[in-house]
């Protein structure tokens, strides 16, 4: 009988070159960001290059300009990740030392804030290549579930945004991570280790990219590519916000919250509290996602 899941014994770093006294590691939550935003480059230019699936054959952008865009993602990623780390879920760590904002290989990413920094690039894009916005936004709507996926997956494999203490069959006991043997019962630097007392944990991060990544990119490609959506400004965000929101809203009943936000008196890890109930910090970052997203659907099924 199941009665949990082992975790897989993967380092977090797939490969290390040092060179001239300088150190370069390839880590999977890298790597799994690589990966998505490749493969989302390659729908985009599918879709750009068949007119069908636009508006009076149209498409808003060419080739080019996707690979242009690409570029703006990548920093609108990087750039409002770690800022709405910063904004949303920083302590005072980085009002003491304010130049380790610039750090971002120390970890610390936000999606929301990313989300942000995304939309700014299409904003900003969409006006350079005289574009519809709304269109240029479906496209990136329909791009961004691979990453999401494969990041979710490089969350679980560095044993980091774990889930709540379970009991379920599927539970996981997430190790530590062994950087200083002197202080840590461990030997191995960068290896894992357990302390002994782990209890099983929701493995949050798959249930994240089961429902973020390959159910509502599945859902978003078949309305996409079968349904004609692609046809309907902002048809395709709508239907993100929603699911996204959605998703993210549900999982994190099950996910363990943010160290900051948790205390004796407020376990639960509500960054909002209201007495009898309250709102997780990603939980209320996602109610906005969700009810534009409803405005949105609602307005674009006015217009169709």
């Amino acid at each position: 009988m199941l009665t949990s899941i082992p975790f897989p014994d993967i380092s977090p770093v797939i490969f290390t070159i040092s060179f001239f006294g300088f150190s370069f590691a390839l880590r999977w939550y890298a790597l799994a960001y690589i990966v998505g935003i490749l493969i989302g480059w390659r729908i985009a230019v599918f879709a750009v290059t068949r007119p069908r699936f636009w508006a009076d054959e149209t498409p808003p952008m060419t080739k080019e300009q996707v690979e242009d865009l690409l570029s703006w993602i990548v920093l609108g990623v990087i750039a409002g990740g770690r800022l709405g780390y910063v904004v949303f879920y920083g302590d005072g760590q980085f009002r003491a030392d304010p130049l380790s904002i610039l750090r971002i290989w120390d970890g610390g990413m936000s999606f929301h804030g990313g989300f942000l920094g995304v939309c700014l690039a299409v904003i900003v894009r969409a006006r350079a290549y005289n574009a519809a916005i709304g269109d240029v936004a479906n496209i990136l709507a329909l791009t961004a579930t691979p990453a999401i996926l494969l990041a979710r997956i490089a969350n679980f494999i560095n044993a980091e945004l774990f889930g709540r203490a379970t009991d379920v069959a599927w539970g996981v006991r997430f190790p530590s991570l062994c950087v200083d043997p002197a202080r840590q019962p461990c030997t191995d630097t960068g290896g894992w280790f357990f302390y002994g007392d782990e209890p099983l944990r929701h493995p949050s991060q798959l249930y994240e990219a089961g429902l973020e990544g390959l159910l509502l990119g599945a859902l978003i490609l078949f309305l996409a590519f079968g349904r004609g959506w692609l046809a309907r400004k902002w048809s395709l965000v709508a239907v993100f916000l929603v699911g996204y929101g959605l998703s993210r809203f549900a999982v994190e009943f099950v996910r363990q919250p943010d160290a900051q936000f948790t205390s004796v008196e407020n376990p639960i890890g509500w960054a909002y509290d209201f007495g009898s109930w309250g709102l997780t910090q990603g939980q209320a970052l996602s109610l906005p996602m969700i009810i534009v997203g409803v405005a949105l659907m609602i307005a674009t099924r006015r217009r169709a």
